[in-house]
């Protein structure tokens, strides 16, 4: 196979990666900054996302890395500033737990309680110690939603739009991984309450969805129809539909004809994040493709039955990297930008496509 030896070493460096981020106190930040193979040009990712972080943790399960995952759930517990207030995980915090923006993503919640799902769906050995997160951060989303649309501001997966309560706006993405979450706490620690609020979030969803065809960023009093790689992320990890089902065949159809150069996916149009920075400032000279959008969409694909296709946009990245490097947030269609890199959650989403199609 052309590519073996390449992904045989970016398993290695993947583990690399994400043993490098994943602290001593139980953070995993998005990039470790300190490490001297982190470029000086770009942001400091030495943040922690708890989405991004529960990625992680999830590919470290495939990877049978046992030591970070429950260290870091037990930094949410511990750490993590206003939890044990609000039940909610914020926007992004400091490896020490200080909240590093207060903005809401309430997918980030969402996200942690799929993780301890995934991590303890085999073996629940050990799991009444995360009781708690899991019932307070899904009772939290329980509370914040209200008949059909969350009552408090949400800050979208991107960190660049804001839905509201008094629009009764959805983000698309945000409200299918909350679906997913409470069915996820559901199973660790039943409660047909969880299962009453899903089934009323997914009826939402469908309904706003339906006339369209397709999938697409916000709904409410007013929608953004413009589609967003995101919408990946119903098919796949929250299933809010099934792969071949239309809904997710006109959404993906969208995203390749709009979002896709090259089988590169790039995060929406019109895009100018590139993570470069001069002097304090963000230089905004266009993105790139961002290699864990790539991976998304082979593993989206390859639920559809198209594995051919899934492997030319899992093939793309491994193109454009050479054998010892790192995988990027973003790939430049120059030698002039430069991307974080590693980003953990790259590494992350490469395992698990990679266990898709059997390569680990």
């Amino acid at each position: 196979m052309k590519y073996q030896n390449k992904i045989k070493q970016l398993i290695k460096t993947s583990k690399k990666v994400i043993l490098d981020c994943s602290l001593d106190n139980g953070a995993i930040v998005a990039a470790n900054s300190t490490k001297l193979y982190y470029p000086k040009e770009v942001k400091n990712y030495f943040y922690v996302w708890p989405r991004d972080a529960s990625f992680t943790c999830i590919a470290a399960d495939i990877l049978g890395i046992k030591n970070i995952q429950e260290k870091f759930f037990d930094w949410l517990i511990e750490r993590a500033e206003g939890w044990k207030e609000t039940g909610l995980f914020y926007e992004r915090y400091y490896p020490n737990g200080l909240q590093a923006c207060n903005r809401l993503q309430i997918d980030q919640t969402a996200m942690v309680l799929f993780a301890v799902w995934h991590h303890f769906k085999h073996n629940k050995k050990g799991l009444e110690k995360y009781k708690e997160l899991v019932i307070n951060s899904a009772n939290s989303i329980c509370r914040s939603w209200e008949n059909d649309h969350f009552n408090v501001i949400i800050n979208d997966l991107w960190e660049e739009r804001l839905t509201f309560p008094d629009l009764k706006e959805n983000f698309t993405y945000s409200l299918a991984a909350c679906i997913k979450a409470l069915q996820s706490a559901h199973r660790l620690f039943p409660n047909k309450g969880y299962i009453k609020v899903a089934d009323e979030m997914r009826r939402v969803l469908l309904k706003n969805t339906r006339e369209k065809g397709y999938f697409f960023r916000s709904f409410g009093k007013l929608n953004d129809e413009r589609i967003d790689a995101s919408m990946l992320g119903i098919i796949w990890p929250f299933e809010v539909v099934k792969a071949k089902s239309l809904l997710a065949k006109n959404t993906v159809k969208l995203i390749e004809e709009k979002l896709v150069k090259d089988f590169g996916v790039y995060r929406y149009e019109h895009d100018e994040y590139d993570g470069w920075m001069y002097k304090g400032f963000h230089r905004k000279k266009g993105a790139g493709f961002w290699p864990l959008l790539n991976f998304w969409m082979s593993i989206v694909l390859y639920r559809m039955g198209k594995r051919k296709r899934s492997l030319n946009y899992y093939n793309k990245v491994l193109d454009c990297i050479k054998e010892e490097e790192f995988i990027p947030e973003q790939i430049f269609n120059n030698v002039t930008q430069k991307s974080v890199s590693p980003l953990c959650w790259s590494h992350a989403m490469f395992i698990l496509a990679s266990k898709d199609f059997g390569y680990l």
